[in-house]
């Protein structure tokens, strides 16, 4: 029976870290294996009219998917991200094409519908906005921040946002934003996304939140092949 119990544990510990894709696997005996890159294509990801930070041209390109409110991509935006902008982005090298994969419950979707309008009417506040929904977020899924009201009181703080415009906005065009988060959820999926954050730079899929490392090789053998 305790044999049992603790098997039931170790499957329930193995589907919740897969369901947010953390990048590792589970090797003989227990252990988490190290996580890997997967093979993927920069060159077949929709990058026109997707949100991005850097300049149009860079050599190389990084697509990103996320959700709201998984704290995986929270932990990726606080540890990882800054270093790429840093060490590639301000340096021209790369540029960031954001992704929406909502996937943790409807504030998840609310989120992206909200980053879509941001892209619309602020585009130049559009980084800003979306890292001040990772500062902000709390529990996962449909508790405490991430619904429609504490968005927009997130958005009245932020300079240069007019929360009650982008309100207005996401209900006139809600079909419209909704569209095109499924159609980015549907292209991650499709080319082996299969939770958050999901990262696909030159040949490379890069599934959860792994140390920079990982993203500074693929960068890298992605600007020798540019």
């Amino acid at each position: 029976m305790a044999i049992l119990i603790a098997g039931g544990f170790v499957a329930g510990a193995i589907l919740y870290n897969g369901a947010h894709s953390t990048g590792g696997s589970v090797a003989a005996g227990g252990q988490q294996a190290a996580p890997t890159t997967k093979p993927a294509d920069i060159s077949k990801v929709k990058t026109d009219g997707e949100p991005f930070i850097g300049k149009t041209d860079a050599p190389v390109v990084i697509a990103y998917w996320s959700d709201y409110q998984c704290p995986f991509c929270q932990r990726n935006e606080q540890q990882v991200i800054p270093e790429i902008i840093k060490n590639y982005v301000d340096t021209g090298k790369a540029k960031i094409v954001f992704k929406d994969y909502p996937f943790l419950g409807s504030d998840s979707v609310t989120g992206a519908e909200y980053g879509r309008s941001i892209w619309k009417l602020y585009p130049d506040q559009y980084f800003a906005w979306h890292t001040a929904m990772f500062t902000a977020q709390d529990a996962e899924g449909d508790t405490g921040f991430g619904n429609a009201a504490s968005i927009d009181k997130l958005d009245a703080t932020i300079q240069g946002l007019d929360a009650a415009k982008i309100k207005a906005d996401v209900a006139s065009n809600k079909a419209a934003y909704d569209a095109q988060v499924n159609a980015d959820k549907a292209e991650g999926s499709a080319m082996g996304i299969q939770g958050t954050p999901g990262t696909i730079i030159g040949k490379m899929l890069i599934p959860g939140a792994l140390p920079y490392s990982a993203f500074q090789d693929a960068i890298e053998t992605a600007l020798k092949n540019s």
